[in-house]
């Protein structure tokens, strides 16, 4: 060990060494990133200043949209940086710090989208009841909780990652930081790490998946009894939309987590 220092940074690799290529992925995502924080801030202003969507639907989209532009705020401005940059790098307690946020938003995510999932079922099974179920206290009460469980699952996995110590390598070929791929990283022994981040993603899973199947199973039954085929389009258009949304999110997580990956990616 004595002949081994202690890295300060990681190496961000991105997409791509070209600089042509990189400079085309600046102005590219910098339109995007713009777009989302402009769309994602008119959302919350006209949902808070419209009364009449002053609903829970709205309520769960107004916390979509924040984080939405949490999301665009923890990785897009190291990205674009990276892209103009010769030295891509990012100091070990930035890269900490960024997944730290990051894990943030996406647990608070996946416990939203539960939550619109079952407002969804309220509104299409219990139309009569959906005032009275879907009340003021719970959609706050869902909310709230969504934020705690990010943060304490994001708290404990993240203060643990403290305790590794990084000797190398560090070149990694993503353009932002996340947990799992710190610990390939590091020369301590991460199995209590990766132990631990299983089993708090396992309880999330547990949480919010049979949730979100639930809700939807009784959905399509409902959808399905409506005898008129309009009806039917009509129905389910209105849940089409968050469909989408879980579909995209789980998809793509996982996607990126159980899909064999080369090499360091981070």
């Amino acid at each position: 060990m004595t002949n081994l220092s202690i890295i300060d940074e990681f190496v961000l690799l991105g997409l791509s060494s070209d600089p042509d290529i990189q400079t085309m992925l600046f102005v590219l995502f910098l339109g995007i990133d713009l777009l989302t924080l402009i769309g994602s801030l008119m959302m919350i202003l006209v949902i808070r200043a419209d009364s009449h969507l002053h609903v829970p639907m709205y309520f769960f989209l107004g916390h979509l949209s924040f984080l939405d532009i949490c999301y665009s705020l923890v990785t897009v401005p190291k990205m674009l940086h990276n892209f103009l940059s010769q030295k891509k790098t990012i100091s070990v307690w930035g890269g900490i710090t960024q997944s730290f946020f990051f894990m943030i938003a996406g647990v608070t995510e996946s416990c939203l989208l539960s939550a619109m999932a079952y407002d969804c079922y309220a509104a299409m099974c219990h139309p009569l009841l959906y005032t009275v179920v879907m009340n003021r206290p719970l959609c706050t009460s869902m909310v709230g909780t969504a934020w705690v469980m990010g943060f304490l699952n994001s708290l404990v996995n993240n203060l643990c990652v403290q305790n590794l110590q990084f000797y190398g390598p560090n070149i990694t070929s993503h353009f932002s930081c996340e947990l799992p791929s710190h610990f390939p990283l590091s020369c301590s022994d991460t199995t209590p790490n990766t132990i631990l981040l299983a089993r708090f993603s396992a309880f999330l899973g547990l949480v919010t998946l049979p949730l979100i199947l639930f809700s939807y199973s009784k959905i399509i039954l409902a959808i399905l009894s409506i005898s008129s085929s309009k009806s039917q389009g009509e129905a389910f258009s209105t849940c089409y939309s968050h469909l989408t949304m879980v579909l995209l999110f789980y998809g793509t997580a996982l996607f990126r987590y159980i899909s064999p990956s080369s090499g360091s990616v981070l």
